[in-house]
């Protein structure tokens, strides 16, 4: 049996889940820096927080119909793309 941060027990089929996912989370923390991936959730990471106020306002814009989603959709993919590929 293993045990959560919670107190409660684990049986040892879910505490070899936990190991494996511990580990699973090692091996990609260690590549972090070599692989394409890595280096994509790296920069994802240091993206600055998202405003509650903003996308409070763009969900209230495409709810009543005054948003277009799909130009804003394809600008805002075509600058992902070209800040990842920079």
């Amino acid at each position: 049996m293993f045990e959560r941060n919670d107190g409660q027990q684990l049986g040892a089929h879910q505490g070899d889940l936990r190991q494996d996912q511990d580990l699973v989370m090692e091996q990609i923390l260690e590549s972090i820096d070599t692989t394409p991936i890595g280096r994509v959730l790296k920069q994802i990471a240091s993206l600055p927080e998202l405003r509650r106020e903003k996308i409070l306002r763009l969900r209230r814009q495409i709810t009543e119909g005054r948003y277009d989603v799909k130009e804003r959709l394809d600008l805002a993919l075509d600058k992902v793309l070209e800040d990842l590929t920079a």
